[in-house]
């Protein structure tokens, strides 16, 4: 992404618009963290030193890379997304029918406005189980990238359950609800205390 990329994201970012918005950026935050832990792995493969773990950083490698172009997709999935609910709400409702399809967009709206960030929190969650291993064995003098990978994913991760959250707010579905809230509960349970404790061992470390 060039500077020019950046600042233009950031200025629609910054403006009234409702997308890009959390969702997005939760998306970029998830992008940047595999990033950083393809990063790690690159500083790793072909040392010497590290001659033991090649296998398992090239592995690693080719995950990383892979979630960072989903991460980046995701950018703009989840704003479509959210554009589904704008223009469900802007519908007509004059009559009976209308209304019943106006209320039928939203919901499925909704639900893919959520859809959309848990498929980011799952990704962030991989990314963190990712840079545990990259801080634990990849290049010592990459380790600050390797934590800031895992900071970036666990922002991505939070940022994105939020959203999904919101939106499970207004879904009459009650099975879907209670399917997305498990699925979310479980996934930030692991993976928020996972991170936090990467940074404790990372900071031990430097």
């Amino acid at each position: 992404m060039s500077v020019s990329t950046i600042q233009q994201f950031l200025k629609e970012l910054a403006s009234s618009a409702p997308t890009p918005g959390g969702g997005s950026t939760a998306a970029l935050s998830g992008a940047v963290g595999a990033s950083l832990v393809s990063m790690v792995c690159q500083l790793t493969i072909g040392k010497k030193r590290y001659a033991d773990v090649q296998t398992e950083m090239h592995e690693i490698l080719k995950v990383s890379e892979e979630l960072q172009q989903k991460l980046i997709a995701m950018i703009d999935e989840d704003a479509k997304a959210f554009d589904l609910v704008m223009d469900a709400f802007k519908m007509p409702k004059k009559t009976a029918e209308e209304k019943s399809a106006r209320r039928t967009a939203i919901q499925e709206g909704s639900k893919q406005a959520t859809i959309v960030p848990m498929k980011v929190v799952l990704a962030c969650a991989r990314v963190i189980e990712l840079g545990k291993v990259v801080a634990e064995k990849g290049n010592k003098n990459a380790l600050s990238d390797a934590g800031a990978a895992v900071l970036n994913a666990q922002a991505g991760m939070k940022t994105a359950a939020l959203n999904v959250r919101i939106n499970l707010g207004s879904i009459k579905d009650e099975s879907f609800v209670n399917e997305y809230r498990m699925k979310l509960d479980d996934v930030l349970a692991d993976h928020d205390t996972l991170a936090n404790e990467i940074y404790k061992i990372v900071q031990s470390k430097l």
